[in-house]
């Protein structure tokens, strides 16, 4: 499928006005023109962050009666089960809460559930297991907002539960004692952009000041929060929330934290992962710290995780980072099976591909790595995709989506042959009985045609402006690196230029190129380092581009003090 480039077009006027006020580079000044941050104000605020500004924890609805009861429990004695999901958002989210309970000297126990054997979210069978241990409370951390049984099953028990959570938020929401979710409708806190471990760090910052005004802090050290916010941005960033506002200040102010190398389950990771924490950036938690703390929960069980982030000392964690990295490396080799299967079924059968939709199951696939197969899907077809596991009875489905079509809408109108399904406009996750699964793939693929409006979805690389390659200088990267960390809802720049010469090149590995490119015009002038991952053919090396996508960074592998770019496409 060709790719279409779509080149931005920043107001000329505004992009001049930011390059005077800010004494930044024009380039600079487009990125944040094509950002919408197209004053000097926002721009400054943008650039930087403060702790100061965040947003009050208390606009959150439900945070005072949350906040009353956890102290109240704390207090009495009461014993308060933690339950949280078992990915990323949800074991940092995990682990930050159990980290202050803990300060606090709270009667307290937490809980993970498998994904494959008990799935997601807040069931009858833990409350039944938490009224077993005498549980007086339970707060759930990235779950709970659609646990109607269990919220009433603990109401029986005489047992409270209050939920955080960021997923979207039945009408109406389960009767918890306290719903601290910025995703209700009547939450004022403007705070939807939030991951579920942003709710839970609102959640100890709004008792660390409850308890600053009832004197606790003169008995007890009051704990500095900001060495919860390292936890904060990895869960941010691995669940893929827009980093802008309240989730950006958070990310770059853990990112710090990271860097010092302070909390030993992190340092362990970094270190099999070959990650200098020192130069850390948020593309080495995305793709190397993340799946591997994913991995856990994918392959084995995720306590692992809440194990290793809440160690005070290095002892074991050396060991149970290079179990992840093992984990991760079986995650990898589970999912390209699940991915070559796929493939070659649609090649043998290529209407598969030809709906609005692509739904595919198989008993065969491990449900734990789906959510990462339907994504390659989700961005090669270019359309959103379901892919469910019949492994176990109900079937259970991960789904992506592409194009901001939003699939959890979709998933709602399909609700009637749906068991349950949950998440968030671009992911989520279903279950199902294997009989259903025929018409649900008519009912989903009949949505999001009517959602697309019989357009064609086409694949896209949105591009921020052109930039010829012999412009780029250290100065120049370094002031567009101020606009980090990049991810969903800031990404990094994509640039382009036209009319590229290759100088000299050689074949890193089997299928990397590294390049000295110049422009054609004046191919004996400047050059700039280029790499060009995952080519197509080894054996055909063209020695001219017509045109090339690419990024630029400063090389890491040269002490970083060279500019060079990564090729994106050709």
């Amino acid at each position: 499928m060709e790719t279409e480039w779509r080149e931005k077009k920043a107001d000329p006027s505004t992009v001049a006005r930011l390059t005077q006020t800010l004494g930044c580079h024009p380039i600079v000044a487009t990125l944040l023109t094509n950002r919408g941050i197209d004053t000097p104000e926002a721009a400054r605020t943008f650039l930087n962050p403060s702790l100061e500004t965040l947003t009050k924890p208390f606009s959150l609805k439900d945070m005072d009666k949350a906040v009353t009861r956890i102290i109240s429990a704390v207090e009495n004695r009461e014993k308060i089960l933690i339950f949280g999901d078992f990915d990323a958002d949800g074991v940092t989210s995990t682990a930050i809460l159990n980290d202050f309970l803990t300060h606090v000297d709270a009667e307290l126990t937490w809980y993970i559930p498998h994904r494959t054997k008990e799935g997601y979210g807040l069931k009858l069978e833990h409350i039944t297991m938490a009224a077993e241990q005498y549980v007086d409370l339970i707060i759930t951390v990235d779950c709970g907002s659609d646990s109607f049984e269990a919220v009433e099953a603990a109401r029986l028990e005489d047992m409270d539960i209050i939920v955080t959570d960021h997923h979207e938020v039945p009408v109406p929401p389960p009767p918890a004692f306290a719903l601290v979710n910025p995703k209700q409708t009547d939450c004022p806190s403007g705070l939807d952009h939030l991951a579920g471990v942003g709710v839970a760090f609102y959640l100890v910052v709004a008792l660390r000041m409850a308890m600053r005004e009832k004197g606790v802090w003169q008995e007890l050290k009051e704990p500095n929060l900001v060495k919860y916010c390292d936890l904060v941005a990895l869960g941010t960033i691995a669940d893929m929330v827009p980093l802008v506002a309240e989730n950006r200040t958070l990310s770059i102010a853990g990112i710090d934290v990271m860097r010092q190398g302070k909390r030993p389950g992190l340092k362990a990771l970094f270190d099999v992962s070959r990650i200098d924490n020192t130069v850390l950036d948020s593309d080495d938690i995305a793709f190397r710290i993340a799946p591997r703390i994913n991995a856990a929960g994918r392959m084995s069980h995720a306590r692992i995780c809440i194990d290793l982030l809440c160690s005070p000392d290095k002892n074991g964690t050396e060991q149970k980072a290079a179990l992840l990295d093992q984990l991760n490396k079986k995650r990898q080799q589970t999912e390209q099976s699940i991915v070559a299967d796929m493939e070659q079924r649609i090649a043998r059968h290529p209407e598969l591909a030809q709906g609005s939709a692509l739904v595919m199951s198989d008993p065969s696939w491990n449900p734990g790595v789906l959510g990462i197969a339907a994504s390659k899907a989700a961005r090669k077809y270019a359309c959103p995709v379901v892919l469910i596991s019949t492994a176990q009875s109900p079937a259970t489905g991960s789904c992506r989506s592409v194009n901001s079509i939003n699939i959890h809408k979709a998933l709602g109108q399909c609700k009637g042959v749906l068991q349950r399904f949950g998440g968030h406009a671009m992911a989520a996750g279903l279950t199902i009985k294997e009989t259903h699964i025929k018409t649900f793939s008519a009912m989903f693929n009949a949505e999001i045609s009517a959602m697309i409006k019989g357009k064609d979805i086409k694949k896209t690389l949105d591009l921020d402006c052109v930039l010829s390659i012999d412009t780029i200088t250290k100065d120049l990267v370094e002031q567009v690196d101020r606009l980090r960390p990049f991810g969903t809802g800031n990404p990094e720049p994509l640039f382009y230029c036209k009319d590229v010469t290759v100088v000299r090149s050689t074949i890193i590995g089997t299928r990397h190129r590294k390049m000295m490119l110049a422009n054609a015009a004046n191919s004996a002038g400047p050059t700039m380092e280029a790499l060009h991952f995952n080519i197509d053919n080894p054996d055909d090396l063209p020695n001219h581009y017509s045109k090339i996508a690419f990024r630029i960074r400063m090389n890491r592998f040269n002490r970083g003090v060279s500019p060079q770019i990564i090729i994106e496409e050709v």
